[in-house]
């Protein structure tokens, strides 16, 4: 094994910022990085044992002890527990004879949850073995734990042969659906790949390409909403010995999938949209960041990325034009909801923890290496080869004034037709809420947890930067599910799981918000609890990125929106109570010594 890992290494050149790819070698062929592969990266690499065990515990998807045969990892969102993800848990427990978050004891089977896996249209579902299952039924589990006990191939067990659409390519293989709702301005094939590569930027000067963008108006698509154009002049003016051009397709927002999507129907959008960007900022360096949970497209991408390559679409001298050398290249995630933010994304990039940088100085002027670094969304950079041929008064065109062109959202939940609407900015809640056949509607939560959750009074309100602004996702809750103990109790155990743990706001107050909302939940709350969680709420704001300054809208949004839910929970003739039950406390040392206890008579 040992030779094996050192050829693993050689493979990477030595290189300490390919530590992640090196992890993920390592473990496809033993299982974890043990302590002998740790100490072989500590001498190889030039870093510490510590920094390697670091990355290792900070990533969902790696391990420094053996995993089982089989791994499979069960979605825990929010709406994979409305459509039965207890059952399916049940199933897996029992048919592989083994406990959520152990090995069984024969080594066979894993089986471990994990955060929103980019499903959320399909739900129950689960990676296994690095192949996605949608749709999961106590039944489907049982059959597929017995082919796998039998000795069947994990790709036999694609019980339905594809999703549709590319879905059913060899190079994708998967049960995994489309569900294209509605298309627009993206979603549509009204594009001939790579046209504006091979007819457009070679009589076209840098400048004039940031031009059009700019002009368009065309703001990031992945929450942020910052002016991609002016994005992209930062980038170009700034000062370095290479630059760099990221996409970030890191979907880690719970109810988020639209670009799993995109990415499976218009990659090609997606990698031009970068090599245009490449061309307008001067850059030489393009990466993908891919989450792991995605890596089943993954050898489906890099061929497309081949084929470029072989066209002269990609490499040196890209389309004879002179001086413009440009390559792409994927980096898989390892599961870190954090490495959506974009500085986090560039320290992962570089074999480090996922933490967040201190800003200033901002990735356009000081990235990925220290280099000048443009982020983009993955629906951003699909935008942008339609926007140079169609240009930027038909971009204009669609939206309002505020917020130009479409959006792709992901809408999931209590709706009869979930999957992916291509809407214009301006569309209200209510529209896409009929649009999606969704009834007796109490609550949806737009934006995903970061986000907002509004009520019926809100239904009017616009999709826009300026009024309700959105990555994409949208879970519907109907009017007979438990707001509080469903929804707004699993966004928290979100965020408290995903916290990188750097700022101390967004590592302890995540807990002490939890330790009061469950106080109200189970009726010892007082009035002032509800006060105390939305002055408490505020601490979270100096956190150092948008996962610690956004992971109290979970609780303010629901106070906000639905006071009443907390209100009816409350003692309303108790001015204070610790919620500390003292006569629960002893119970167990009661029961466990014979004694009754009797505090209740003193």
């Amino acid at each position: 094994m040992k030779e094996k890992i050192l050829e693993i290494i050689s493979n990477y050149n030595k290189d300490k910022t390919r530590l992640m790819d090196i992890l993920h070698d390592i473990q496809s062929i033993a299982g974890y990085v043990d302590a002998e592969s740790i100490e072989l990266l500590h001498k190889e690499l030039g870093i510490s044992a510590s920094q390697v065990r670091e990355v290792i515990s900070f990533y969902h998807f790696y391990s420094s002890e053996p995993l089982g045969k089989v791994n499979i990892y069960l979605n825990d969102s929010v709406t994979a527990i409305m459509h039965g993800r207890e059952a399916i848990l049940e199933t897996f427990e029992k048919e592989c004879n083994v406990k959520e978050g152990s090995v069984s004891e024969d080594g066979q089977f894993g089986l471990f949850h994990t955060s929103c896996i980019g499903m959320n249209d399909q739900e129950p579902a689960a990676i296994i073995n690095g192949k996605m299952f949608t749709r999961l039924t106590p039944y489907r589990v049982k059959e597929i734990v017995k082919d796998l006990k039998s000795g069947k191939d994990i790709k036999e067990l694609i019980y339905e042969g594809d999703g549709g659409g590319r879905n059913a390519l060899p190079g994708i293989h998967s049960m995994v659906c489309n569900n294209i709702r509605r298309r627009s301005a993206l979603l549509t094939h009204d594009y001939t790949p790579f046209d504006v590569t091979k007819k457009v930027l070679a009589n076209t000067s840098p400048e004039a390409i940031i031009d059009v963008v700019e002009a368009s108006n065309i703001r990031g698509r992945g929450g942020a909403g910052f002016p991609t154009g002016m994005k992209w002049k930062f980038g170009r003016k700034a000062v370095g010995d290479h630059h760099v051009i990221i996409c970030n397709a890191d979907e880690g927002e719970p109810g988020t999938f639209k670009d799993r999507v995109i990415l499976t129907e218009f990659p090609e959008l997606v990698f031009e949209g970068m090599v245009i960007a490449g061309y307008a900022v001067g850059a030489d360096i393009g990466l993908l960041y891919l989450r792991y949970e995605y890596k089943y497209l993954l050898n489906y991408l890099n061929g497309i990325l081949a084929d470029m390559r072989s066209k002269k679409l990609l490499g040196n001298g890209i389309n004879k034009i002179e001086g413009f050398n440009f390559d792409i290249r994927i980096q898989l995630g390892a599961g870190a909801y954090i490495c959506g933010e974009e500085s986090a994304l560039i320290e992962s990039l570089e074999g480090k923890r996922g933490e967040p940088r201190d800003k200033p100085p901002f990735p356009v002027e000081r990235g990925y290496l220290n280099y000048p670094t443009v982020v983009n969304n993955v629906e951003t950079l699909a935008l942008i080869p339609k926007i140079i041929t169609k240009g930027s008064d038909w971009f204009l065109g669609l939206g309002n004034k505020a917020s130009a062109g479409t959006k792709i959202l992901s809408i999931s939940g209590d709706c009869n037709y979930p999957g992916i609407y291509e809407v214009e900015w301006g569309t209200t809640i209510k529209d896409i809420l009929d649009m999606s056949g969704s009834l007796d509607v109490q609550a949806i939560q737009v934006a995903g947890p970061s986000g907002a959750l509004i009520g019926e009074k809100d239904f009017g309100r616009q999709i826009s930067y300026t009024d309700l602004p959105t990555g994409g996702s949208m879970i519907v809750f109907g009017k007979e599910r438990d707001i509080l103990n469903d929804v707004v109790m699993n966004f928290l155990n979100f965020f408290i799981e995903e916290s990188c743990g750097s700022c101390s706001t967004c590592r302890n107050m995540t807990s002490v918000l939890k330790e009061r909302f469950t106080k109200i939940l189970n009726g010892r709350g007082v009035k002032s609890d509800i006060d105390d969680l939305l002055n408490w709420s505020e601490l979270l704001k100096v956190s150092r990125c948008g996962l610690g300054q956004t992971a109290a809208n979970p609780i303010t949004s629901s106070i906000t929106n639905f006071r009443h839910l907390y209100e009816n929970l409350i003692q309303k003739d108790v001015v204070f109570d610790t919620g500390f039950d003292l006569e629960e406390s002893v119970k167990a040392s009661c029961a466990a010594v014979g004694r009754q206890p009797i505090l209740h008579n003193m």
